[in-house]
């Protein structure tokens, strides 16, 4: 408990802080190219045409679900899953990354993976808000189910805030465990539901367990609300499961950061 207090403490005190390099890091990440930011969007953009490509054109697998086009299902989980992709490896590597204000400055390591998924999140949100407008340019306008968006994006980006600070602390120390996320990273989309739904798999033990993958839940959660039409209250069961792996995550995080904190400006 004491741990906590201290990331809270150290949330509230540099919050300002936490704004002000997370709009950096975006600055940062796009700077020197003459699209800037457009890129944030081009290669999103091209990664669904492609798997729309392959799917629908190519290999004409891409039915139809619940009377929405297989694009539209496709993106409904595919957008959510570029902020995941990147904080999976890119919240293994934050501090790793941002090392100079942990060395060379007295700022608080427990502030660092904060600021880099608000970074990451921004570009979410800008792709939700495409999404939406890609809904409605096919006919499909905006229902009452969109309200439960902010609970998705907010569960999104809770959970991987706290990888963020769980995996940059043993990355830190380790550049083994980085390079150990990096070669998962690929694995975790295949089994993650992003271009299939995992409740269609045969052998239950199997389903159960991608049922408590966060990036499961939280793809399922946003096609809930775009294609399915189920509110959150109505698959308790997946809400369930993200509460159970969010308060491991936390308890992971908190150990973490209380046995490594203070060794990392030594060993980076």
């Amino acid at each position: 408990m004491k741990t906590l207090i201290e990331i809270v403490s150290d949330h509230l005190t540099y919050r300002k802080q936490i704004f002000k390099l997370a709009k950096a890091d975006l600055v940062k990440t796009y700077r020197g190219s003459a699209l800037g930011w457009a890129w944030a969007i081009i290669k999103p953009v091209v990664t669904i045409f492609v798997f729309w490509f392959a799917f629908t054109v190519g290999l004409r697998a891409g039915k139809p679900v619940n009377g929405y086009p297989y694009f539209l299902w496709l993106i409904a989980g595919f957008v959510p899953w570029f902020y995941m992709s990147d904080m999976i490896t890119g919240g293994a590597a934050c501090i790793r990354n941002n090392k100079h204000l942990v060395t060379k400055m007295k700022f608080p390591v427990s502030v660092v993976p904060t600021f880099v998924s608000l970074s990451k999140f921004t570009i979410s949100f800008l792709l939700t808000l495409i999404m939406i407008v890609i809904f409605i340019a096919f006919g499909y306008a905006p229902d009452k189910y969109y309200l439960q968006i902010p609970l998705y994006m907010l569960m999104m980006l809770l959970f991987f805030t706290v990888w963020g600070l769980f995996a940059g602390m043993l990355s830190a120390i380790s550049k083994d465990f980085l390079n150990l996320v990096k070669a998962f990273s690929t694995a975790i989309f295949w089994m993650s539901g992003i271009i299939y739904n995992v409740n269609t798999i045969d052998i239950p033990w199997i389903r159960s367990i991608l049922n408590y993958n966060p990036v499961t839940i939280i793809a399922t959660g946003y096609r809930h609300t775009f294609v399915d039409k189920i509110w959150f209250f109505q698959d308790l069961y997946s809400m369930r499961c993200y509460l159970i792996v969010i308060v491991v995550m936390i308890v992971l995080a908190i150990w973490a950061y209380r046995k490594l904190h203070k060794d990392i400006p030594d060993v980076m």
